[in-house]
């Protein structure tokens, strides 16, 4: 008997999974946001090691799609990229200022490397003017456990919503926000849609993440 496909591609009674790649490097991002605003470098080295311990791989190609009107002033912002583990490290040097004992938990991190990595996360990268959508189509396998995490530069207000291939609609984030963390299991394979806007002034340059 063929699988009813007609309702929501998400199988609600799957075990619960923990989070991966993609979670943490969401949560390395908005500690370091955290850290920044009030000036720890503290909690900023911390999100460097959240960053460090994943495994992020290039994307391949995959289709998506852009809509909506090229602005006149596609004005880029103060960043070009969502933040790096390099790039956190560097901060939190800054904000340490001559604290030894902090520049030496950076030292040490830096010396860590790679060790202990806890999971991968594939990435893709979108700069993606005032104005405009991304939708994205991402396949996924039933009953294999997925994330997908949206990681602005910080620029500007990004709306995120995730549907599956019947439009329905299960993750989504319109607050002023520029972050998005999706999991879930699906029920059967099937295609994904995450829809990516632009509602800030600037552009955001954004990483999308699965696993």
């Amino acid at each position: 008997m063929a699988q009813d496909k007609t309702g929501t591609n998400v199988n609600v009674d799957a075990p619960a999974s923990p989070a991966g790649g993609a979670a943490t490097m969401g949560l390395a991002s908005e500690l370091y946001a955290l850290g920044v605003s009030s000036g720890d470098a503290l909690t900023v080295l911390t999100a460097a090691r959240l960053a460090m311990s994943v495994d992020v791989t290039e994307g391949g190609e995959i289709k998506k799609t852009t809509t909506g009107d090229v602005p006149a002033d596609d004005a880029e912002g103060a960043a070009e990229a969502p933040v790096d583990a390099a790039m956190m490290l560097a901060k939190a040097k800054e904000l340490a200022g001559d604290d030894a004992v902090i520049l030496g938990l950076i030292a040490d991190t830096e010396a860590e490397s790679a060790r202990g990595r806890i999971g991968g996360a594939v990435s893709w990268i979108s700069r993606l003017p005032s104005g405009q959508s991304d939708v994205w189509e991402i396949p996924f396998y039933g009953n294999s456990y997925a994330e997908i995490a949206v990681v602005g530069d910080g620029d500007a207000n990004l709306d995120v919503v995730v549907t599956d291939e019947n439009g329905n609609v299960f993750c989504y984030d319109v607050s002023w926000s520029d972050q998005l963390y999706c999991d879930f299991t699906p029920a059967w394979d099937g295609y994904f849609y995450v829809t990516v806007e632009n509602v800030g002034n600037v552009r955001n340059s954004y990483y999308l993440l699965t696993n």
